[in-house]
């Protein structure tokens, strides 16, 4: 016998096992974990851990794991039964061309898509500058004062802003909020659904009609409108601040580079989507949404502000701005829910603006122009009537033979408009070509034309055009700034891209330890669908019939969900955590309703929840009752009873986390969901935790009634600096009826009339193949096996630093759920070492920081995850324990509390090469406090940030080039 046949052919296929590339913990290491902590199995873990009447009685339903060939095979095969007509829809959403420099540098470059949100901005200087240049462009497109980070979609940032002007509207007494008919459909029914649960009334009607109302607080419009119209919305705009409403703009990214900005027309908001700004069209997301106002509002203004401080050694440097605005620290007077935002896609749109310029940007929306005048010169030629006489993009045309046009395009696999009454909409593109108007031309005229592109282009350049009235033309230069002037050869974009990526600490690097985020693997064999064509180049309005491959594609991964949380069906559409928890609000209220208990508006909520949870429930106008938890940092159920029985004819429901917040696993669970289910309410299951549920427990078998998942956490979507998430929510049957539905495209199994709460049906579709490819590959076994390795890496890293620090909270047995929370607070008082000061020195040591401050102020919130290895996690701990010997020298007074290395961390390389070097410790430990440090270095390239000198000096828009230089 030889060596060849010593295992089986099945044995041997298993070794091409996904679960073993996922899991960072191989068998030896595994025991040795377990060996630490005084156990013989996992199963012995899990038996001292997970409360024994929450274990599931029957495993998943999922399958067995695929290999990625398998899988990946599988899924292209679905992704072929979607098909790829060209897309003239419009309606906000684009064909683009995305630079295959940012797609292949930016988008598919874990370096850029693993990163966490930049919190610890010392070492994410890289994407803070790609945000800052977004804001920049926003602020030069839109003509505002201040700008965002990134919202959502475009129909949720025009909630956001409808939100914003009720805070800010001198109109006090008004509670109307009024909508310009021509504004995108989806839109105006996700800001009518976010007005209904804020008690606000809507009025749609012609944009004209605004000046006469004095009754409303707010108004938004559309420049250019959902048909095509170049809007003067001018004096519309001056007529509703004469009555002290206040007025929001949707604008199209790419017409601002020809349009005025409705800035310079007195907009008080203007947002809209920067999709066609190189970001594939993704069957409806994700993408980024701009938004921006005036300066006075800046309070007011929803999401993440990116600012330039400076750092200790007065470097230029940049930081979240104005971060007390974050829900988990304002909660219920947060002004939104937004967690997260479109970091990624933001980026992508920046480095598209970088890599174009100013110039470039501008031949792109002239062509785009061009080509629409001579498309509509040949139909006017051919006694086509339009239905306007101004354009940028879109023109639009009456015709009684609308099913033959409609018919004659299916047959040449092009898509255009058809919900329009009597009418079709065409929008052109970037990559609209010549020949594709030739083509429109015999759709449209049934090939009885005679129309000539060429001699068309010839006659408009001669006769010129009326198309963008002269007084809408813009005159102001934009973008300006050295940064989109500078890069315009690959060479040059590749260099920049990659100076900023290395300024970034991502999980290519190392591990990502924040509690609550759950920074595990995002395996490159989940990110290879994105990008195929059939799911990147897939308009989310076209028919259904074209989309069978999503739609399977999202119905498996909608079952599979529907196994692993223990519901009874799934909405996809919420495009963030945030907006699952908004979206499951709804639908609890909803149900309310239903049954005549409109009144019930009490919102329970943990002092230990993520905030937010009270942000998502001030959305739904539910007043917020907070439940106090006991020493142990379990709910307090003597005070739940007690809250719940006295506002029983009031309650609504109970948001809970599970495990809780704490990084338990809270005995009682199954009998606080009894208690608000008692007392007529509903348990809304914050998913955040479900990296400690999968396979073992469900939300759904606990006893809840509603969760949202965070896709980008359990289920591998990678974060993205700050964005793309999904967070979709299952729910048991009762509460079905109430998810949410389109106004474009209506969905099975809810009801006919609901609200949307996201811009697209099926909300950042083009990410779903990244969690559906991660369960295939993992199967019943693999997922199970996650969850049980996510309890053991953090239990294990626990049992290792509680000998050096405080664990705060344990369970059962001493252990703990899938994190930990360290207890810093007797250092600082006996030291004056704050936990800022440890997640700063951790970055010297090649680490990002845990979770700072949350859920309790002076901790340290760390979750390993499964996809850590006990070697990197033994590397973390190393970091830890040499840290609290630099605190104890300062405790024993060798060092001063302000001369020791965890004062002056981070140490940038001009830090130790300074050579003023006046320090008690020297610059060899500074930057290399031990050995494994030396063999892998990550270099902070600015020192700790002033945050205070940032807020004070707000400043949101990019610094001259001279002050990096100076650097």
């Amino acid at each position: 016998m030889t060596n060849t046949t010593v295992n089986s052919l099945e044995h041997l296929e298993q070794k091409q096992d996904f679960i073993q590339r996922h899991i960072g913990p191989d068998a030896v290491q595994t025991e040795a974990m377990l060996n630490s902590m005084g156990l013989n199995s996992m199963d012995e873990l899990i038996s001292q851990t997970v409360p024994e009447s929450i274990k599931l009685p029957q495993s998943l339903n999922i399958g067995d794991s695929r290999t990625e060939v398998d899988a990946l095979n599988y899924l292209k095969s679905i992704a072929k039964e979607n098909k790829v007509f060209k897309s003239y829809i419009g309606n906000g959403y684009h064909p683009t061309l995305t630079p295959n420099v940012i797609l292949r540098n930016v988008l598919e470059n874990p370096g850029w898509y693993t990163a966490y949100t930049p919190y610890q901005p010392e070492i994410a200087q890289g994407r803070l500058e790609a945000l800052l240049n977004f804001q920049q462009i926003t602020l030069d497109l839109t003509g505002m004062e201040l700008a965002s980070a990134s919202l959502l979609d475009e129909a949720t940032a025009a909630a956001e802003a409808m939100a914003l002007a009720k805070r800010v509207s001198k109109n006090k007494k008004a509670n109307t909020y009024f909508i310009a008919d021509d504004v995108h459909p989806q839109t105006i029914d996700v800001v009518r659904m976010r007005a209904e649960m804020f008690g606000f009334d809507i009025v749609v009607g012609n944009k004209n009609e605004i000046a006469d109302r004095e009754d409303i607080f707010g108004a938004l419009l559309q420049y250019t409108s959902t048909s095509g119209e170049i809007n003067n919305i001018e004096p519309i705009i001056a007529a509703a601040q004469a009555n002290k409403a206040v007025v929001a703009i949707a604008a199209d990214i790419m017409s601002l580079m020809l349009l005025k900005s409705p800035g310079s027309m007195g907009a008080d908001v203007v947002l809209g989507s920067a999709q066609r700004f190189g970001v594939p069209m993704c069957y409806g997301g994700p993408h980024a949404a701009f938004f921006a106002t005036k300066d006075k509002h800046k309070r007011s203004l929803p999401g993440r502000i990116i600012g330039v401080s400076k750092d200790r050694r007065g470097n230029p440097a940049l930081r979240m701005a104005m971060q007390t605005r974050e829900q988990h620290i304002r909660r219920e007077k947060a002004n939104s829910n937004i967690c997260t935002a479109q970091v990624l896609l933001a980026n992508m749109a920046s480095f598209y603006a970088v890599y174009h310029g100013p110039v470039g940007l501008k031949t792109i929306a002239q062509r785009i122009h061009r080509l629409t005048d001579i498309l509509a010169s040949g139909l006017q030629k051919s006694g086509v009537q339009l239905m306007h006489d101004t354009w940028f993009d879109t023109i639009t045309f009456k015709t009684d033979h609308k099913a033959d046009i409609i018919a004659r395009a299916e047959q040449h696999q092009v898509n255009l408009r058809s919900d329009i009454d009597g009418a079709i909409s065409i929008s052109l593109s970037e990559a609209t070509t010549r020949q594709d108007i030739a083509e429109l031309f015999d759709i449209i005229l049934n090939k009885q034309h005679g129309l000539d592109v060429e001699q068309l282009d010839d006659e408009v350049m001669a006769n010129g055009t009326n198309a963008i009235p002269e007084e809408f033309v813009r005159q102001d230069a934009v973008l300006t700034h050295a940064n989109f002037n500078s890069y315009h050869s690959e060479t040059d974009m590749l260099r920049y891209i990659k100076r900023l990526e290395n300024k970034d600490l991502a999980l290519n690097h190392s591990m990502i330890s924040l509690g609550s985020c759950t920074m595990k693997l995002n395996a490159t064999a989940e990110m290879i669908p994105i990008t195929w064509p059939e799911f990147a180049n897939m308009h989310p309005f076209c028919p259904n019939e074209q989309a069978k491959g999503y739609h399977k594609m999202i119905n498996e991964l909608s079952d599979w969900l529907i196994d692993i949380t223990g519901y009874d069906a799934l909405s996809m559409q919420p495009n963030s955590g945030a907006q699952g928890e908004y979206a499951g609000l709804i639908a609890i209220q909803k149900y309310h309703e239903s049954r005549g208990d409109s009144h019930r508006n009490i919102c329970l909520i943990p002092s230990s929840a993520h905030g937010t949870n009270p942000a998502s429930a001030q959305m739904a106008s539910m007043k917020v009752v907070v439940v106090e938890c006991d020493k142990k940092g379990n709910i307090d159920i003597a005070d739940l009873t007690a809250k719940a029985t006295e506002l029983k004819d009031q309650l609504s429901c109970l948001m809970v986390t599970y495990p809780s917040t704490h990084g338990v696993y809270e005995e009682t669970i199954q009998q606080i969901c009894d208690i608000v289910h008692e007392n007529g309410g509903q348990v809304y299951m914050d998913g955040a935790n479900m990296n400690a549920q999968v396979g073992i427990t469900s939300p759904g078998f606990i006893g809840s009634d509603v969760s949202h998942l965070n896709l980008h956490k359990t289920f591998c979507i990678p974060h993205g600096g700050g964005g793309p998430g999904m967070g979709p929510i299952g729910v048991k049957s009762h509460l079905a009826p109430f998810l949410p539905n389109h106004p474009v495209m209506k969905l099975e199994g809810t009801g006919e009339n609901n609200g949307a709460v996201s811009a697209a049906q099926f909300g950042s579709a083009g990410i779903l193949p990244i969690s559906w490819a991660y369960i295939a590959m993992m199967g019943d076994d693999g997922l199970k096996q996650a969850t049980e390795y996510a309890i053991l890496n953090a239990n294990y890293l626990a049992n290792q630093l509680s000998q050096h620090y405080p664990i705060l909270y344990t369970g059962r047995n001493g252990r703990i759920a899938h994190e930990c929370i360290v207890d810093l607070r007797p250092l600082k008082e006996a030291t004056g070492i704050t936990e800022m000061d440890v997640a700063k020195r951790l970055m010297d040591y090649g680490f990002h920081a845990p979770t700072m401050s949350f859920p309790v102020a002076g901790t340290l919130m760390i979750e390993p995850t499964e996809s850590e290895s006990k070697f990197e996690i033994d590397r973390f701990i190393e970091a830890m324990v040499a840290i609290r010997g630099e605190i104890a020298k300062v405790e024993s007074g060798e060092w001063t509390l302000d001369n020791n290395p965890l004062h002056f961390a981070p140490h940038t390389q001009q830090d130790v090469l300074d050579p003023e070097w006046n320090r008690a410790y020297d610059r060899q430990y500074a930057a290399f406090p031990v050995a494994s440090v030396a063999n892998d270095k990550f270099w902070p390239t600015v020192s700790r940030i002033d945050d205070v000198y940032g807020d004070r000096n707000l400043i949101c828009s990019c610094p001259a080039v001279e002050s990096y230089r100076d650097e």
